[in-house]
């Protein structure tokens, strides 16, 4: 949905890629700073309850990690396929991190189990919605579809606990029922899509040739080098 952000950011982050890629810095390296940062923000600060302090911390890692990307096209994609792997599966862990800090101010701090549950499903919603589109085109079967990918949902998340930590009433909830709701959506239109998909292959008598896909890694929507950064995807 926040797709067409891709060029502006493109234009921000391909200076300071250029001064990297001067440097022994990796792709991978960045990925994984950015991984263990935001993680350590998250899961710092927002049990303690200093959620605007953790959403700062976790957006400056958040463009960390973002720079991997265009590391990656000014280096070469010298990592490849194992980069993209890397990619999409520490940025489960990043988004884990925000939802189990959440949760755990809400049973420490908020004293809400309500919300501190809501936090749970949308941990778990994400790495469903992600998982779908990844199995899906790991069998062969379209899945081009999400209203509320990576960036949306984390800007969601993130936005609600800023504002939230800087005292405006009831955001932090509202934030959190939205997310819940548009991560079931999202998820609910890739199974529909892939069901679709299959259906179509079933008609036509093709069946994907496993040999020939190579398997989602996450919100991607391919498999090759990691793109401009997997909170855009």
């Amino acid at each position: 949905m926040l797709k067409f952000l891709r060029p502006a950011i493109a234009r921000v982050l391909t200076p300071v890629g250029q001064v990297l890629a001067k440097t022994p810095v990796t792709p991978n390296a960045l990925t994984i700073i950015g991984t263990i940062g935001m993680s350590a923000g998250a899961l710092w600060l927002f049990p303690t309850g200093h959620l605007f302090a953790g959403v700062m911390v976790c957006t400056g890692f958040v463009l960390t990690d973002m720079l991997d990307g265009t590391l990656a096209r000014i280096k070469g994609n010298t990592t490849g396929k194992f980069g993209a792997f890397l990619d999409s599966t520490l940025d489960r862990i990043a988004d884990a991190a925000v939802f189990a800090g959440l949760a755990a101010w809400f049973v420490l701090g908020g004293h809400d189990k309500l919300l501190a549950a809501l936090s749970v499903f949308c941990l778990v919603a994400g790495a469903l919605v992600s998982y779908a589109k990844a199995r899906a085109e790991s069998l062969g079967l379209r899945c081009d579809v999400g209203f509320a990918e990576r960036t949306e949902r984390l800007l969601i998340g993130l936005v609600a606990t800023g504002l939230s930590g800087l005292g405006v009433p009831y955001v932090l909830a509202i934030g959190l029922w939205l997310l819940a709701a548009v991560s079931a959506f999202t998820f609910g239109q890739r199974v529909v899509a892939a069901r679709r998909s299959a259906a179509e292959i079933a008609a036509a008598g093709n069946q994907p040739d496993p040999g020939s896909v190579v398997a989602a890694t996450g919100d991607h929507s391919d498999a090759g080098p990691r793109g401009l950064g997997t909170c855009l995807d």
